[in-house]
């Protein structure tokens, strides 16, 4: 895992995501995880090739949402499962322990169960109210964020809501790194978008 604190973002279903995973990376993002539920296998395993490639090149992490049999064909450093995924110990099985293994979180007792399964860190969120995801259930908020973080010895990557007002208050409640979309994605300039929060999340622990 990288350094703490990292920025890792998630690509936007609504834009080609080798552009902004170039454009976050040349921003100094140190993950970019590969999200489109949509696409085709022979259409992500090809952007999971290409954004590989980029990563290697700004020595950042690509990680594939979901799909474990994309990550291990584009040879991926990882994967980000949902509850409703792949087991973990499965995924592992399948993996290995050379590879990460995020696991999405909305709650303490999900986290320290995916820790106890032996997740590389945690997707912890949302924290506040986001419009790039469908959500049923209310933000966790900062507080359940730093119970989380007490809790836990795992990473934790938050989500959900955040911007480059509220990003540096994830750091201070104890999130290793923050992962967003649209704070990047629908900004004019992504490049300086990712340059803005990084320095923001980094300023946060001095």
């Amino acid at each position: 895992m990288p350094s703490s604190p990292f920025l890792c973002v998630i690509t936007d279903e609504t834009l080609c995501p080798l552009s902004l995973a170039e454009k976050s990376l040349k921003g100094g993002a140190a993950m970019i995880q590969l999200r489109h539920k949509h696409a085709s296998g022979s259409q992500l395993f090809l952007w999971a090739v290409e954004i590989l490639k980029l990563c290697r090149q700004y020595q950042a992490l690509c990680i594939i949402n979901d799909r474990v049999d994309i990550a291990m064909a584009s040879r991926a450093d990882g994967v980000h499962l949902g509850q409703q995924d792949m087991p973990i110990e499965a995924a592992r099985k399948l993996l290995g322990h050379d590879r990460i293994i995020g696991i999405t979180a909305s709650s303490l007792k999900e986290a320290l169960q995916a820790q106890k399964d032996g997740a590389d860190y945690i997707g912890f969120g949302h924290i506040f109210p986001t419009s790039s995801k469908k959500k049923e259930s209310a933000p966790l908020g900062t507080e359940t964020l730093r119970q989380a973080a007490t809790n836990l010895s795992l990473p934790i990557v938050a989500i959900g809501g955040i911007s480059h007002e509220n990003a540096a208050s994830l750091i201070s409640s104890g999130a290793s790194a923050v992962a967003v979309i649209s704070a990047v994605s629908r900004a004019t300039d992504p490049t300086l978008a990712t340059r803005n929060l990084l320095c923001t999340i980094q300023k946060s622990l001095s």
